[in-house]
C-alpha cells in the first residue's frame, strides 16, 4: 500500500496540521503558556504515532516486495515488530 493511499495516515497528519495552526494563534493571542505547551506536546506525541505507522507500512510494504504475500501469522509477528518500535 502507498503511504498516500493509507487514510489512517493521512488522516492523523490533518488532525496535527489542524492543532498546529491553533497553537499557532495560541501564541499569536498570547495564551497561557502551560495550556500551549500542552498544546505542543499533543502534536509532538501525534507525530511520533504517525512516524511509527509510516515506518511500519513502510517496513510492511517493502518486506512484501521481497518476499511475496504475508502470512496471517508473520502479519501477527510484524505487528509486534510495529508495537516494539513504539519504544524507539
Amino acid at each position: 500500500m502507498s503511504h498516500a493511499s493509507n487514510p489512517d495516515l493521512l488522516n492523523r497528519l490533518k488532525r496535527a496540521q489542524g492543532h498546529l495552526a491553533t497553537i499557532i494563534r495560541m501564541i499569536e493571542e498570547s495564551r497561557d503558556g502551560l495550556e500551549t505547551a500542552q498544546q505542543l506536546q499533543a502534536v509532538v506525541s501525534a507525530l511520533d504515532k504517525t512516524k511509527t505507522l509510516l515506518v511500519a507500512d513502510h517496513i510492511e510494504h517493502h518486506l512484501e516486495e521481497v518476499v511475496g504475500p504475508l502470512s496471517r501469522e508473520a502479519r501477527e509477528k510484524l505487528s509486534r515488530l510495529t508495537d516494539l518500535a513504539k519504544y524507539l
